[in-house]
């Protein structure tokens, strides 16, 4: 059924795994109960599960708990079952499952919320969207990863509202719609922290045509209560939109406007402060567009923010080269870049010193001082520069204790870095294979095939994992970035579910799954292979 490419072991290599082992079953419990505590600057709390979108509080994307895949056992993974998804039109998947114990959970694009077995794929139970709100079309979808704490499971959608489910049944404990503009969205993950869940609010009010009044949408950061849904407290990126004119069609113009909160929260437990990212503008210049948020976890007051980009004022008419003048004033004074921050920030400490990192579409990752909010080191990783600035670094990054790990998407390939967390020093780079779109289920259409990874970054113990457009999802040595494995999901999949299912690219807006000796990838992402059957989450394992 499958068709992998692998770096093949060495002959003798079985013997490293069996003496590690051995060495786990004579160590004393107290050394191998927590491999995480031993990880530098990553968070232990979470343990071997992956609660929610970025593992832990602090952003690591990183298991410091796995231990069956490794550097020498990684090539072993094969699929162990998949789960299939009725085929609809324009739809893709985006909600990167969150595993805890025996269970998962995730939004597939069918307006369903899905909690299954995670060692057999057996659907436990369903909760559908439409029971909250009975639109329909794409705006139903689970556009984020959900949050699992405390017996509920956390999520939102295309329509704006935020969910909390019991973590057991699937019943519907309260929801909240965030925003009142009808094109407001949820694609930052939630995270559940203290009694409270922090979520950004980001919209496609931009996305309208030459008569739309654009635009009145303002992002926000929320806080709400865990046990209630009720506002705490909500930090705004702009000023309140005011009516300054008209555009050339005669539609009212709004300003300043956008500065949406794609980016998924992160949070450090010591000091009590979240760090997030935000968009850029969709009229005027005023506001926090392209920004790092350190805000109070009890009161959302500012404790710094530092704008990394400015300005940028982008609407989705600054793509389209056929657009009238007059509906971009961007495009005349070279401020339309399109550079959002989607990536969620990552949270390290080296040499007692904490730092807070995030990537950009412009291709930069940026690293900074938590206390002052001031630059510490900016490491060029790609050029920026393709439409939708899509060069750049999309979704998220993954910290291990020794390095950072980050990808850009269309750099002409996208690649995978790996950098020195104290001094932004690159350590290694891995293109992704010039190979990729010539087998395996791209080479069938060549022409729809990217070398891209809009993927967020992963990690475990010794191995990276990443996704890419060319339908491939690749493990690689985190010392050197050696592809070790490699798997092609655009084929077809018998899904336990009984739905037949083919793969595409891989799910940006998320990233791959480490958990208890399983690997768990959502293939089905732009582009958008030819294929009449749905899209698949597959189950890896050895």
């Amino acid at each position: 059924m499958t068709r992998s490419r692998t770096a093949r072991r060495r002959p003798v290599a079985w013997v490293i795994p069996v003496v590690c082992a051995l060495l786990a079953v004579l160590a004393p419990a107290s050394a191998v109960s927590n491999p995480a505590a031993s990880t530098p600057g990553v968070d232990p709390a979470a343990g071997a599960d992956w609660p929610t979108w970025t593992k832990d509080a602090r952003g690591s994307r990183h298991n410091a708990a796995e231990r069956r895949i490794n550097a020498y056992t990684v090539d072993d993974l094969k699929v162990k079952w998949a789960h299939a998804f009725p085929r609809g039109s324009g739809q893709t998947l985006r909600s990167q499952p969150a595993v805890v114990g025996d269970r998962m959970y995730f939004g597939g694009p069918d307006g369903l919320f899905y909690s299954l077995d995670s060692k057999t794929g057996q659907t436990l139970w369903t909760f559908n969207l439409s029971t909250v709100d009975p639109a329909v079309g794409l705006a139903k979808m689970v556009r984020d990863s959900p949050s699992v704490a405390n017996g509920r499971v956390y999520f939102g959608d295309g329509r704006g509202y935020l969910y909390a489910l019991n973590q057991q049944t699937g019943a519907l404990e309260w929801s909240k719609r965030l925003d009142t503009n009808p094109s407001a969205r949820l694609t930052s993950s939630p995270i559940h922290f203290d009694g409270r869940i922090y979520v950004g609010v980001a919209s496609a009010d931009n996305a309208g045509g030459v008569d739309s009044a654009c635009c009145t949408f303002r992002g926000h950061v929320d806080a709400l209560d865990a046990q209630t849904g009720e506002l705490v407290w909500r930090y705004y990126t702009v000023p309140e939109p005011k009516a300054v004119g008209t555009w050339p069609s005669g539609a009212i113009h709004w300003s300043p406007s956008g500065a949406g909160v794609w980016s998924s929260p992160v949070i450090d437990p010591v000091t009590r402060t979240l760090y997030v990212g935000t968009g850029q503008n969709y009229t005027g210049t005023e506001g926090d567009s392209d920004s790092v948020l350190a805000l109070d976890v009890h009161t959302g007051a500012v404790r710094w923010k530092n704008q990394l980009t400015h300005p940028d004022t982008w609407r989705v008419l600054c793509a389209d080269p056929k657009a009238p003048p007059g509906y971009c004033p961007g495009l005349e004074d070279d401020s339309a870049l399109d550079f959002d921050i989607g990536t969620a920030p990552n949270v390290f400490t080296v040499k007692g010193r904490t730092y807070v990192g995030v990537g950009q579409k412009s291709g930069v990752y940026h690293v900074l001082d938590t206390q002052t909010g001031a630059i510490v080191w900016q490491r060029q990783l790609s050029s920026g520069d393709t439409t939708y600035s899509e060069s750049g670094i999309q979704w998220g990054a993954s910290y291990d204790g020794e390095r950072l790990y980050v990808a850009t998407n269309q750099g002409n390939p996208g690649a995978l870095h790996a950098l020195d967390p104290e001094t932004g020093a690159l350590l290694w780079t891995t293109p992704n294979p010039a190979d990729g779109c010539s087998w395996g289920g791209a080479a069938l259409a060549p022409a729809s095939c990217l070398l891209a990874h809009a993927p967020a970054v992963s990690s475990s113990p010794g191995v990276v994992y990443e996704g890419s457009s060319d339908g491939k999802i690749r493990a690689y040595r985190a010392r050197d970035g050696k592809v070790l494995w490699q798997f092609d999901t655009i084929q077809d999949f018998q899904g336990v579910n009984g739905l037949v299912g083919r793969g595409g690219g891989l799910a940006a807006a998320g990233g791959a799954v480490v958990s208890d000796g399983m690997l768990y990838v959502m293939s089905g992402f732009r582009p958008l292979y030819p294929s009449d059957k749905g899209f698949v989450l597959l189950a890896f394992g050895r």
